[in-house]
């Protein structure tokens, strides 16, 4: 008999629930595709706003009225560009309801509105401060309790 190299011989006992941008379930939702306009890419799991273009998306912070959802993460890029975000005139997948996981800054409670941070207040980041002059309003609620880290959203 011959013998295999062993590839993993350890296992966490905890696995991770998801990662930024993963599709949370199976419940109803809303996909749109833009064309991302940002020169540096756009990460999952974020915010992305109107671009200028027709079809287009950016991960510039925005208003409320040019936020679009939250980009999905997927493994179809091609493999000379960075796997971990939309390269600039890629196709982006966008969330505009259902459930996803994003990152959140600070403490977030189930049920809590979320908001995003805009100039003053864009350190915030995601999270639960209340919508006001630097914190835009996103229509998006936590579904579960969490405090600087991976956090399950939905919009219903």
């Amino acid at each position: 008999a011959t013998n295999m190299a062993e590839l993993q011989t350890t296992y966490t006992g905890v696995l991770a629930k998801g990662h930024a941008g993963m599709i949370a379930n199976g419940e109803t939702s809303n996909r749109i595709t833009r064309t991302c306009e940002t020169a540096a890419g756009i990460g999952f799991g974020l915010p992305v706003y109107r671009g200028t273009g027709d079809h287009g998306c950016v991960s510039t912070v925005g208003t409320l009225a040019t936020f679009l959802g939250w980009t999905v993460a997927t493994s179809a890029l091609a493999p000379s560009t960075d796997a971990d975000e939309y390269q600039q005139y890629d196709n982006v997948t966008i969330l505009t309801s259902g459930a996803i996981y994003v990152a959140v800054k600070g403490v977030v409670t189930d049920g809590a509105p979320l908001t995003v941070g805009t100039g003053g207040g864009a350190a915030d980041l995601v999270g639960a401060t209340g919508a006001d002059a630097t914190h835009i309003a996103t229509g998006w609620i936590a579904d579960e309790t969490v405090t600087d880290g991976l956090c399950r959203i939905v919009k219903r």
